[in-house]
């Protein structure tokens, strides 16, 4: 009885990924890690050992290949079965996220080698994130397969409407992707795929840590003919680790599949909330600043077809932003509100000759603010500048499989209203060769771009002065990849090259410079290797459970530029280093530990304050963390502690911004079937 029914929840879990439009990922033919694990197994999807209760070894690893050959990453316009992709993804599960001691997107995103996660505050008030040396403007982010990435800036682009009981997995493409994702995947991209099944009638949770933490998670999921609906509510606060650290945090997400035979139409419908202290976070001159963001976000997806596909999105989100340079005074206050909206329209065809795709995207963002902008003719409530522009796109891919071989190719053509009447092309390449069952070998080259953000063309301030010349930036990037991968080890070894040109950063051209200025820099160039293996513990030390691992990841890059001596506020200051490592066992029984493990070093300097004097540079110090969690489940209840930071490491990601010490934190969920 038992082994029958772990057994199907395991194939479920894998062909569940099959004919996912909703995802951006469909068929990335780009090399995907399965079971090498990043600090919390966060670089490659999770192969667990836990239905090998009562199966013998032999048979339970040919059922466990058997199935990693239907897994399909969802990582372009069409699918791709993941032995067959040639770019290097990340995937993320839900089972990761349940044993991780984070509290947001962001905080699990810090256990991944391969991402640089730059905390301003903690727990996802905000977060930069950046792939491969990128800036946190280069990356697309999307919520099952809707492009969100934020025009006014990317500090915002997890101010998105969803809580971790909604997440079903995350997949994160590395390297240039325009093909896939659009003109915004600079440097990768993150598509965030929720829920979509009725497992359970409901889900609850609460926690509580130190600094006065609170947390809580409902969310209700229901099944009635064709339609399987839920809605999730989330709330997390905190009086700050430090002063003026202290945030409130809220989240909402219904979501309705419509399920005709073969087809599907996905609505989602969203609101975030967030209001917090923003000590320092821009300007360690005035740490008393201030912040509260809203997002409201709208979509309606459908999947058409079987060999032929129609696949059509429409999409609005709307994010309001107001800014208080000192807390509590209406001094800098700077109100900003951004729309996108945006429809695409897919068509793949699948012949003997390969899968084909044809998509086109329209997308108009626009803003209204009191700061950025050009002068509107005449003001709307606070607001007294505009500005907007379109962006259309057309892509062309092919997909060719010929026995051990896959051959991929294809080019995106864009305009933007920024750059009037010129249209740009950017094409992409890749192949994939697996001479035996459990080993690939594959490259990639591709384009992309990115355009400047409103604030880096406008965002003229006491210490900001903003650039509305900028041209946008260009990329070209090469990488190798191989990849093993047995159920009880798997390993993978990644390297790659990024040229850029006209690079976008904030600049000083002299140390004594008062305010940062908006510039192309003529380029900045990267080279990098990526590498990690897994190892499966339970044959050799039973003891330790069915599910306990080792996993070790580490990540080095180094950058070049022609900077022409400017001092650089993002671009130069790239993580050169960083080191993940992992171990999940048993305790007793339903009693289980994880424990996270992190080293970085940050290459560039920073301008450090003293009693808000500015005292001189310093560069970025090598640190390291250690974090444990403990799980303990019955049945459907389930009790957790955490400890972040267990030997209290004094660090910052950004200059002059302290992150937390030692955090304790605990919870309980249940789960009603």
């Amino acid at each position: 009885m038992n082994q029958k029914q772990v057994n199907k929840q395991q194939a479920y879990r894998f062909k569940r990924f099959l004919r996912k439009a909703y995802s951006a990922f469909n068929s990335m033919h780009r090399l995907v890690n399965i079971g090498v694990v990043t600090g919390c197994a966060l670089t490659c999807l999770h192969v667990s050992l836990a239905s090998a209760q009562t199966t013998s070894n032999e048979q339970q690893q040919k059922v466990m290949e058997k199935e990693l050959d239907e897994v399909m990453v969802t990582a372009s316009r069409v699918e791709m079965p993941i032995n067959q992709t040639a770019k290097l993804v990340t995937v993320i599960t839900k089972e990761q996220i349940e044993q991780a001691p984070v509290r947001s997107i962001q905080d699990l995103l810090v256990y991944a080698a391969n991402i640089d996660v730059i905390q301003r505050g903690g727990h996802g008030v905000q977060a930069d994130i950046s792939i491969r040396g990128g800036t946190f403007d280069q990356n697309a982010v999307l919520l099952n397969g809707v492009n969100l990435s934020n025009p006014h800036t990317g500090h915002y682009s997890f101010d998105i409407p969803i809580n971790l009981s909604d997440i079903e997995r995350i997949e994160i493409i590395h390297g240039p992707s325009a093909l896939i994702y659009g003109a915004s995947a600079f440097s990768g991209g993150i598509n965030i795929i929720t829920k979509k099944s009725a497992d359970y009638k409901a889900y609850a949770s609460v926690e509580s840590g130190m600094h006065k933490l609170r947390g809580m998670e409902v969310r209700g999921v229901a099944k009635a003919g064709i339609t399987t609906s839920s809605l999730s509510v989330g709330y997390n606060s905190s009086a700050g680790y430090i002063a003026n650290s202290d945030y409130d945090l809220y989240n909402v997400l219904w979501q309705t599949r419509f399920r005709l035979n073969e087809s599907k139409i996905d609505l989602q419908l969203g609101y975030n909330d967030k209001k917090y202290g923003a000590n320092t976070f821009y300007s360690a001159k005035y740490p008393n600043q201030y912040e509260r963001t809203s997002t409201y976000m709208g979509s309606l997806k459908g999947e058409f077809g079987s060999k032929f596909k129609i696949i059509p999105i429409v999409y609005w989100d709307r994010h309001h932003d107001q800014f208080d340079l000192i807390k509590d005074t209406d001094k800098g206050r700077n109100y900003h509100r951004n729309d996108t909206y945006g429809a695409n329209l897919i068509f793949s065809y699948e012949s003997r000759l390969g899968i084909t795709s044809l998509g086109g995207e329209l997308r108009k963002e626009d803003i209204m603010s009191s700061v950025l902008g050009k002068p509107m003719v005449e003001p709307h409530r606070k607001y007294k500048m505009y500005d907007d522009r379109t962006n259309t796109s057309v892509a062309f891919e092919h997909t060719l499989s010929i026995e051990k071989v896959v051959l991929s190719a294809g080019v995106l053509m864009n305009h933007n209203t920024l750059l009037s009447g010129k249209y740009r092309f950017y094409p992409s390449v890749s192949a994939t060769y697996r001479p035996v069952e459990d080993f690939n070998i594959s490259s990639s080259w591709s384009k992309s771009t990115r355009m400047p953000t409103f604030t880096d063309l406008y965002y003229t301030t006491e210490t900001h002065n903003g650039n509305s010349g900028l041209k946008p930036e260009k990329s070209e990037s090469l990488d190798l990849n191989f990849k093993y991968n047995k159920s009880f080890f798997s390993a993978y070894l990644t390297g790659f090259l990024l040229w850029g040109r006209d690079m976008i950063d904030w600049v000083k051209v002299n140390a004594t410079d008062t305010k940062w200025a908006s510039w192309n820099l003529t380029k900045v160039d990267t080279k990098g290797v990526e590498m990690g293996v897994k190892f499966g513990l339970a044959d050799v030390f039973p003891v330790l459970g069915e599910q306990s691992s080792v996993s070790l990841d580490y990540a080095r890059m180094h950058q070049t530029s022609d900077a022409q001596n400017m001092i650089s506020l993002y671009s130069l200051n790239y993580l050169r280093d960083k080191f993940t490592a992992q171990f999940h066992h048993q305790i007793y029984k339903g009693l289980s530990a994880g424990w996270y493990f992190r080293f970085q070093k940050r290459m560039g300097f920073y301008e450090k304050y003293e009693n808000l004097v500015k005292v001189g540079n310093e560069h970025y110090p090598a640190f390291s963390t250690l974090d444990l969690k403990f799980n303990y489940k019955y049945n459907d209840l389930q009790l957790n502690l955490s400890m972040n930071n267990l030997y209290n490491t004094h660090y910052f990601d950004r200059g002059n911004i302290p992150q937390p010490g030692f955090w304790l934190m605990g919870g309980i969920s249940y789960t009603f079937r």
